[in-house]
């Protein structure tokens, strides 16, 4: 079984918001930045469990500069066998797609799998794009995925209920909570991530679609108020007169 994992750069959620060159930038002073915890947590850890059981091998992939290695060393050590920095400046979400599919043609790649979005965009659709690219079925939102024999079960919840889904060949998902529990790298894992392979390959020729202007952060919350327990009259005209409906 060959698998390929798409992972990304994602700043903490901690992390404090802001921006510089009249905010048309993302100001990353000072930012911790993670794996993006679907691309983790659920994608790579299922990846691994599926190749524990039947053998193969498991490739992450990015598209980012060199600043992307720490994250990728993160995810080698919780259990990757090899990976690859696509070595461009990811922009927008289709540039990001055009070299990943562009990387993972014709190598063969049995799954495809991706976290359902990322944190700081939520965007959900380089997964998409990338079965676009390469012309693969896709699987959205996936939330239990088995193989045997050649076909994958994939499960998904859609409303009212659980959509259970038979795939053979190569395919392209997106894992959404309930593939994967989170692992945590060991000791031996974080060491042997130092020796273990990590390819940096060209970008491919594509230009971005799209461009920033501005960033803006969303509205300051305003102030609570507090009512007394024993003052029911008083919420009662708050939520009449005063109260906003979102």
């Amino acid at each position: 079984m060959k698998i390929l994992v798409c992972i990304s750069k994602a700043p903490d959620t901690t992390s404090k918001i802001a921006f510089s060159d009249g905010n048309s930038k993302f100001d990353e002073n000072g930012v911790q930045f993670i794996v993006n915890p679907y691309d983790e947590w659920y994608a790579l850890v299922r990846a691994l469990e599926i190749k524990e059981a039947q053998g193969g091998d498991v490739t992450i992939v990015s598209v980012g500069a060199a600043d992307y290695e720490p994250i990728i060393r993160k995810a080698l050590a919780i259990g990757a066998d090899n990976a690859v920095r696509i070595d461009a400046q990811e922009s927008d979400s289709l540039y990001v797609a055009k070299q990943i599919a562009e990387y993972a043609k014709g190598k063969g790649f049995d799954i495809i799998m991706c976290g359902k979005e990322t944190i700081n965009y939520n965007g959900s659709v380089v997964p998409g794009m990338i079965a676009e690219l390469l012309d693969l079925p896709y699987v959205a939102l996936a939330t239990k995925l088995d193989v045997a024999g050649g076909v994958a079960t994939v499960e998904r919840e859609i409303p009212g209920g659980t959509e259970v889904l038979e795939v053979s060949g190569s395919f392209v998902l997106s894992a959404a909570k309930g593939m994967a529990e989170q692992r945590i790298p060991n000791m031996r894992g974080i060491m042997a991530a130092r020796t273990k392979p990590l390819e940096v390959v060209p970008a491919f020729g594509a230009e971005a679609s799209t461009t920033v202007k501005a960033y803006s952060l969303p509205p300051a919350k305003s102030a609570c108020k507090f009512i007394d327990a024993e003052n029911a009259g008083e919420l009662i005209r708050l939520l009449h007169q005063e109260a906003k409906v979102i």
